[in-house]
């Protein structure tokens, strides 16, 4: 089968968070949206037809995920990750950042330390003080292109501050790192030595950039394994953050527990029907519809790359070894973090995610979302161009 990505959708009046909300969150109306990171494609076609036959059937009662559907992620969890997972293990959310905040809830008290890796997934941040929690950050360092981790800062910080849980973000969002074993495996030492708990949010796990190769947190080690929640969810790689849903891979029995008892206090009960039939459609038969995705995918990167070359050279682009998420650098053109934002939103009405959200290490940094039909990226940077050349 082919797939059209360069197809246009318009997906205004959609209730759709990424384009319904810019007058609202300050934005012109005529904005070009990409920022949040959702695409901008119709999903797979073997999800819509699970979808439909579950809408045909018209009865959405309380329902809970069969072995099917447990065999189809135990499949896609081998096959694409070289993950062996067991059902026991599982335990599912309505998303990735409602598992962070039980995790918060579940391994930390009130006052005590959670630490992240900043420029980070700004979330992280917002469910850390939420949840009236220390905030701790470590901050990731740039070398000759590449974001780095400083494990003595990392160490550190964990000792003055008496961590206990590390929110991780693996693949990196925003700065594009696809963590090697030996970082992982470095990480997970520090946290080990020091009796902190780790949560691995994979949600970009399937788009990784070759020849870079995703390592799953729990596969570095037993011990790192038996110290940890991996947390992934269809719903990044096909499309379906709407319909509210995720998985959770939690070996050690005590920590699953005490995940699943902040899990059960939220009044959270069976998931989301649409949710996990998505999902299971996904990894049983969406392998051929995300194969064409990254095509595409890479394709628009390579686009931005020589677009930036040719027509806005100043702006220097991070090269990803994962997501579909860029790190633009437009340090070069001296304006302060605000001035840019207000260029970029204002005169060139192109709405990307401000790199202070994730952290100030983001000054002068923006994050564009590359999974959109090739016309709309274009625009987008056409507008870019006019004004700041």
């Amino acid at each position: 089968m082919t797939y059209n990505f360069n197809k246009i959708t318009d997906r205004k009046n959609t209730n759709a968070i990424k384009y319904d909300l810019a007058v609202a969150r300050g934005k012109p109306a005529d904005v070009l949206s990409l920022w949040v990171a959702d695409m901008d494609f119709p999903t797979a076609p073997a999800i819509l037809e699970a979808l439909h036959e579950k809408i045909n059937h018209g009865i959405f009662g309380y329902s809970v995920p069969d072995q099917r559907f447990y065999d189809a992620v135990a499949k896609w969890m081998k096959e694409e990750h070289d993950f062996d997972i067991e059902r026991r293990w599982i335990v599912t959310t309505p998303g990735v950042v409602f598992a962070i905040a039980c995790a918060i809830k579940a391994f930390s008290g009130e006052g005590e330390a959670v630490l992240i890796q900043t420029p980070v997934y700004y979330p992280f941040k917002n469910m850390i003080e939420a949840n009236k929690r220390k905030l701790v950050t470590s901050s990731l360092f740039e070398k000759d292109g590449k974001w780095q981790i400083d494990f003595a800062d990392f160490e550190q910080k964990i000792i003055d501050n008496q961590v206990k849980l590390f929110i991780l973000c693996s693949p990196h969002n925003p700065v594009g790192r696809v963590w090697t074993r030996e970082e992982l495996t470095k990480l997970s030492e520090i946290c080990l030595r020091h009796n902190v708990i780790v949560f691995a949010d994979e949600i970009h796990n399937d788009f990784i950039i070759p020849p870079h190769k995703h390592i799953v947190y729990s596969t570095i080690s037993k011990e790192a394994a038996w110290n940890c929640v991996v947390s992934t969810s269809a719903s990044k790689t096909f499309n379906l953050a709407g319909l509210q849903f995720s998985t959770n891979f939690i070996q050690n029995p005590a920590l699953k527990k005490k995940f699943h008892d902040e899990r059960d206090k939220t009044g959270y009960d069976e998931p989301s029907l649409m949710g996990f039939v998505a999902a299971q459609a996904a990894y049983e038969n969406g392998k051929e519809w995300l194969t064409a995705l990254k095509a595409h995918l890479a394709e628009n990167l390579a686009f931005l790359r020589n677009f930036l070359k040719e027509r806005l050279p100043r702006v220097r682009l991070i090269e990803p070894e994962g997501t579909y998420l860029i790190w633009l650098d437009f340090s070069a053109y001296g304006y302060s973090d605000a001035q840019l934002d207000d260029i970029i939103v204002n005169k060139a009405k192109v709405w990307l995610d401000r790199g202070t959200m994730f952290g100030s290490e983001g000054e002068n940094y923006q994050r564009i979302n590359i999974a959109t039909p090739r016309p709309l990226l274009q625009e987008a940077l056409e507008r870019l161009a006019k004004v700041f050349n």
